[in-house]
């Protein structure tokens, strides 16, 4: 059959593919911008007839009716790896769970202990070869998608083509929508002082060839901002964002001297603006690879020079992170953290950087604590952890002893803590 006959055997309604939906069902959904908000818009149109349905989602833009309606509960289940707002707003109505598990185990978890039976995501269109291409993210969802019993796509022409392994065929494809909605687009986050004076201290630790990886917000873009004078840096990322094209156009990125991937920014999603769609579509200077791949730390390994730079919601005297909950409520999710940090620690030259500011609240709580409040989550323990910094200066607690992490944590916490933090390292006897 003429791929262009295939295509349209395949379309339906959005309201027909949500009614092949059935009861206990697990449904894998592609993460970020590429989440089918069409599907997941009017899933819960099928409340009535179904219960028990499992929807595993992360890094969710959008807060639709099938887990934010309270009535939802006991018919769809949101088991989500990665909170966004929807999600912590939701929590209390039971409608939604967190699902652990960090990206490169995505895949290889939920296929061998619960092997996903429909896959639902978005593509471009269609190439005169038949094949589509999952966009802006394959952190999972090309192995996802391999071994689903069903695949949803939502077509969308606002999607854009990006190459490496985000080829599908349409003969993959099991049912089809069409759908011209807006990819929901994120603007850089402007930085201030803080951010700046962080984004210093951490240029000053990448070196001219090294390869990074930046996380998002503020204080990601105040480092690109600080690296925009570096030579020949290369990109190994599980995500990318304007950030880095900053980056690439400046010429501080060239991925000449890169050691896997050479010549290519290698990444597995994408979020941010217009401009940094438009420049991933159809470039073959943006390698799309699975998260299984990229986000692997012996893979991560293989970089010379490997710099992660990320963030941390706060940072115990010792050196335990928690970079996902506040106290003991899931805020976002473990992701790429411990990935990258143990990636880091075997590369060559590698850097591992937790860059925060120093207080949140106008300055009236510390990120640096003594110890954590009860049931907050630590994502990273104080074996994993290299570089903290702040906006005043930089601890290097590799090899350091647990006195000289106190001492060095309390020299960059925020003035107004640093008695504080003394006084219960004293009294607890934690140095």
């Amino acid at each position: 059959m003429p791929y262009a006959d295939l295509y349209r055997s395949k379309v339906m309604l959005v309201e027909e593919a949500v009614r092949k939906i059935k009861s206990r069902d697990t449904i894998v959904c592609a993460a970020a911008g590429c989440e089918p908000a069409a599907f997941l818009s009017n899933l819960h149109q099928i409340r009535e007839q179904v219960a028990d349905v499992s929807v595993i989602t992360g890094v969710m833009g959008g807060a639709y009716r099938f887990f934010t309606d309270p009535s939802m509960f006991g018919h769809f289940q949101n088991e989500s790896w990665m909170y966004t707002d929807a999600c912590r707003a939701a929590h209390a109505s039971g409608t939604v769970s967190y699902l652990p598990l960090q990206v490169h185990d995505i895949a290889h978890f939920l296929i061998s202990e619960r092997r996903p039976y429909i896959y639902a995501g978005c593509a471009s269109p269609m190439d005169k070869n038949g094949y589509l291409s999952l966009s802006l993210c394959i952190m999972s969802e090309k192995d996802l998608l391999e071994q689903a019993d069903w695949v949803i796509l939502e077509v969308n022409p606002n999607c854009p083509r990006t190459l490496g392994d985000t080829h599908v065929h349409i003969s993959q494809v099991d049912f089809l929508i069409e759908s011209d909605r807006p990819i929901p687009t994120v603007e850089p986050a402007a930085f201030g002082e803080k951010d700046k004076l962080i984004g210093e201290y951490v240029a000053d630790l990448v070196e001219d060839g090294s390869t990074i990886q930046l996380g998002f917000g503020s204080i990601p873009g105040a480092v690109a901002q600080c690296l925009k004078d570096k030579r020949d840096l290369g990109v190994h990322s599980g995500m990318i964002n304007d950030s880095i094209l900053d980056l690439y156009e400046a010429g501080a990125v060239t991925n000449r001297k890169k050691t896997i991937w050479k010549d290519k920014i290698a990444t597995s999603w994408a979020v941010g603006s217009q401009r940094l769609f438009d420049f991933i579509d159809d470039n073959p200077a943006v390698e799309f690879i699975r998260g299984s791949i990229v986000n692997d730390p012996a893979v991560i390994a293989k970089n010379y020079q490997m710099i992660s730079v990320n963030t941390a919601n706060e940072l115990d005297l010792t050196g335990q992170c928690n970079a996902e909950s506040i106290g003991p409520r899931q805020f976002s999710g473990t992701g790429g953290h411990k990935e990258w940090l143990a990636g880091t620690a075997a590369s060559r030259g590698g850097k591992s950087i937790l860059a925060f500011h120093s207080t949140t609240k106008n300055d009236t709580i510390s990120r640096i604590v003594p110890y954590f409040e009860a049931g907050t989550v630590v994502t990273s323990t104080r074996t994993d952890i290299h570089y903290i910094v702040t906006e005043y200066g930089v601890a290097n607690l590799r090899g350091r002893s647990i006195r000289e992490r106190v001492a060095a944590l309390i020299s960059i916490a925020h003035p107004d803590f640093r008695d504080r933090l003394r006084y219960e390292a004293d009294k607890r006897q934690i140095w």
